[in-house]
C-alpha cells in the first residue's frame, strides 16, 4: 500500500503507464528523515520555495530567502528557518497556524538540483536555535515526513549575481524598502516599523 499516492494519482499513473517506476521512486527514494546528504544540500542554500493551504484548502505559495545557513537542521526530523519582516499579509503563516501541512522546494540552480520535503510545520520564538536568528520576527519549524529527490532536468542554470541587501546581518539594520516609503503604504505600518522612523 503506497503513502504517498491515492485514487488520481493512481489514475494518471495507468494512463500514462508509469505507475511501476512511481512505485520504485517511493520505495527506494522517498525517506522519513534528513540524510547526512540532505543536511549538506538544505544548509548550504539561500532560498526555497514553501507551499500551504489554509483551513479550507485556498493554497498560497512564497519564496523565503536569506544567506546560506539560514536554513538549520537540528536533527534528522527537524529544521528550522526564520521569518523576516515582509508585507505584513502573513498568506504563508498565517496558513501553516490553520492547516500545519507545508511542501517545500529547494532548488541549487547553479548545481541543478532539486530536493522535495512534506512536512508540519509551527511558529516558535527566534531563540530557538544558538544563536537566535538575528532581525527575525520568529522561526518556523518543520518536522518532516517526506524527503526525496527531485528530477532536475528541467532546472534551467543560473548563476547568483547578488545576495538581497535586505536579509538582516548582524547588528547593522538592513535598508528600508522603497514600497514602504509610498503613499499607500507609509500611514499603516506597523508601529515598531523602522521604515516610520524615516519619515520623522
Amino acid at each position: 500500500m503506497s503513502k504517498m499516492y491515492g485514487v488520481n494519482h493512481r489514475t494518471l499513473q495507468r494512463r500514462f503507464d508509469t505507475e511501476r517506476l512511481a512505485d520504485r521512486i517511493e520505495d527506494r527514494l522517498v525517506h522519513d528523515f534528513i540524510t547526512v546528504e540532505d543536511r549538506a544540500f538544505i544548509e548550504s542554500l539561500d532560498m526555497f520555495f514553501m507551499a500551504t493551504a489554509d483551513a479550507q484548502g485556498k493554497p498560497s505559495c512564497s519564496y523565503k530567502g536569506g544567506d546560506p545557513g539560514f536554513i538549520r537542521v537540528l536533527d534528522e526530523h527537524t529544521f528550522v528557518f526564520p521569518n523576516f519582516d515582509g508585507n505584513g499579509m502573513f498568506l504563508s503563516m498565517g496558513n501553516a497556524c490553520e492547516n500545519p501541512k507545508v511542501g517545500l522546494l529547494f532548488i541549487d540552480f547553479e548545481r541543478q538540483r532539486r530536493l522535495r520535503v512534506s512536512g508540519v510545520a509551527s511558529l516558535e520564538a527566534a531563540s530557538i536555535v544558538d544563536p537566535p536568528y538575528v532581525g527575525a520576527q520568529f522561526a518556523v519549524k518543520v518536522t518532516v515526513r517526506e524527503v526525496f529527490p527531485n528530477c532536475p532536468r528541467y532546472i534551467h542554470k543560473l548563476k547568483l549575481v547578488e545576495r538581497s541587501l535586505f536579509v538582516p546581518r548582524g547588528a547593522v539594520p538592513p535598508p528600508v524598502p522603497a514600497w514602504k516609503r509610498m503613499e499607500w503604504a507609509c500611514d499603516v505600518l506597523a508601529v515598531d516599523d523602522p521604515a516610520r522612523d524615516l519619515e520623522r
